[in-house]
């Protein structure tokens, strides 16, 4: 129920100041239902879940494999794929880029922001394709696991494991998002 977005918005305030009121199920379908997502969340979380072997982002193999991408507002690391079919890509800020290189304005950012997918550039040869940006922009706490992943390895070279475990990270949060989809559904909170 933590994780529910519903659940957090009610007691936003309440959140602030005090510990966590969990609102119990009266009906012992919702229960079990609960319990059922929940263990599904603590196996993505502890990256325990089968769903996180099949990866759903590419890599570009050849290069250093270091992370010389800084990730900040004004250079996001994150570019979003261009649906128009023009070969470019729409970055966060709206400015279209092709073979790495910035290259003038190209769609707002609001539009750039329903091609849902992109690269996530680590240095300015290689990157993880296909990223979902709702797994780019997702929160768990005060985080973005997918940006500060790679911006507290900043400077380092990446192994294979540590590309794959990444790309187990943007699935994880792919998948968080569905099952707390799915928790809002089961349950409403009503504030009693």
């Amino acid at each position: 129920m933590l994780h529910s977005p519903t659940y957090r918005e009610t007691y936003k305030e309440f959140l602030k100041i005090d510990f966590p009121r969990v609102p119990y199920p009266e009906d012992p379908e919702q229960f079990w239902q609960l319990v059922e997502l929940g263990g599904e969340l603590r196996q993505l979380h502890l990256m325990e879940h089968s769903a996180l072997n099949e990866f759903i982002t590419t890599y570009s193999k050849s290069g250093s494999n270091e992370i010389t991408r800084r990730i900040t507002k004004t250079d996001p690391g994150f570019v979003l794929d261009d649906e128009s079919g023009s070969g470019k890509e729409v970055s966060l800020r709206g400015e279209s880029r092709e073979a790495g290189g910035v290259s003038g304005k190209g769609s707002t950012v609001a539009n750039a922001k329903e091609s849902k997918t992109g690269k996530v550039w680590i240095n300015d040869e290689q990157y993880f394709g296909n990223v979902p940006l709702k797994a780019w922009e997702f929160y768990i706490g005060g985080y973005q696991p997918a940006q500060k992943w790679l911006k507290d390895r900043r400077g380092r070279t990446l192994s294979m494991e540590e590309i794959q475990h990444y790309q187990k990270i943007i699935v994880a949060l792919v998948e968080t998002e569905r099952v707390v989809g799915v928790v809002d559904g089961v349950f409403e909170i009503t504030d009693k």
